[in-house]
């Protein structure tokens, strides 16, 4: 009977298996979840603040992010911008692929130029203020105030010009010879010192009127005007100009006129001085640089003041009596 009032004890064993809870994966997805939801809020702001320029310049690399590295070459695996496709920052419209130069050799080609700039002005300034001081001579010194209308200072290409011109009854040369006139060669030694005041070369050039001219021996118009501009440069020398401030002496004959309509006015027989800006010097000693030496058998080629006298001919060699005219 008493074993009749006990009551079973039931022990239930819970077996796990594929039913049971499914441990953290869900934590790893949710985290994926919240990522990406970061990585899209992240976005939508960074889209909200970012300028117009910058927008411009994602779209621009999206165009053509790797056509440098597929075409090969230097490029893109070259570049050490941080961007991808080698862009210089967010704000540059045109990556690598458009970029051209490099900004370096960009500045430094900028400041080339604003250095040659710079020079040029100050190069001008100098030569206006040697026309003044010219201009300032020429109306204080009594030798050289009487002749002032045979006296003209103007800019060219080349520089500063300084003409002395002839007039009808004042030539500066007596008829067909290469001797100065007395006042011709007073008046060159006086602006001969003034040219020392600036560092720039001097180029001399002679004319003489349309009147032809010739002799025997082949002594022409352009014999004639070479020494008449050489003999002005020694004038210029023998008035305190330095001999080395010389860079160029030619005779024109009668091919450069000053009156274009009347070619046998007098006041195209002149003599021109010319002070050479930097770009003249240097386009005379670029195309002598390509000159070829002659080897003594007549083929040779000479510049300057070589280059102009070689056309003369002997000092002692009288030219033949003129056409009628003064020259």
């Amino acid at each position: 009977m008493a074993d009749e009032g006990l009551r079973p004890i039931i022990v239930k064993r819970i077996k796990k298996g594929g039913g049971g809870h499914h441990g953290g994966a869900w934590k790893i997805a949710y985290a994926d979840f919240v990522t990406a939801m970061m990585a899209f809020f992240l976005l939508m702001w960074l889209l909200g603040s970012t300028t117009k320029g910058d927008l411009n310049g994602i779209s621009e690399y999206f165009k053509t992010p790797l056509k440098v590295a597929m075409q090969g070459g230097s490029g893109s695996g070259d570049s050490s911008s941080v961007i991808p496709g080698g862009g210089k920052d967010l704000t540059r419209k045109d990556g690598q692929v458009k970029g051209g130069d490099d900004p370096d050799v960009k500045k430094k080609t900028f400041n080339l130029t604003a250095a040659k700039q710079a020079l040029e002005r100050e190069e001008a300034q100098r030569l206006q203020g040697l026309k003044e001081r010219l201009q300032q001579k020429i109306e204080n010194s009594p030798a050289l105030q009487k002749f002032k209308n045979q006296l003209m200072l103007d800019f060219t290409s080349e520089g500063l010009r300084i003409q002395i011109v002839d007039e009808q009854n004042r030539p500066m040369f007596p008829s067909a010879k290469a001797e100065l006139a007395g006042y011709t060669a007073e008046i060159l030694r006086e602006i001969g010192p003034v040219l020392n005041d600036v560092p720039n070369k001097i180029g001399l050039s002679g004319h003489t009127d349309a009147t032809p001219y010739f002799s025997e021996n082949g002594y022409s118009n352009w014999e004639l005007s070479a020494d008449r501009a050489n003999a002005s440069r020694r004038a210029l020398v023998q008035g305190g100009m330095q001999d080395n401030k010389v860079m160029r002496v030619v005779g024109l004959g009668s091919a450069v006129n000053l009156d274009r309509k009347d070619p046998f006015n007098p006041i195209n027989r002149r003599i021109s001085i010319i002070v050479m800006n930097k770009k003249t010097e240097e386009g005379l000693m670029r195309d002598a640089g390509k000159l070829e030496v002659g080897n003594g058998n007549g083929n040779g080629s000479g510049t300057g003041a070589d280059a102009a006298g070689s056309a003369a001919p002997a000092a002692g060699s009288p030219p033949a009596a003129p056409a009628a005219g003064s020259r």
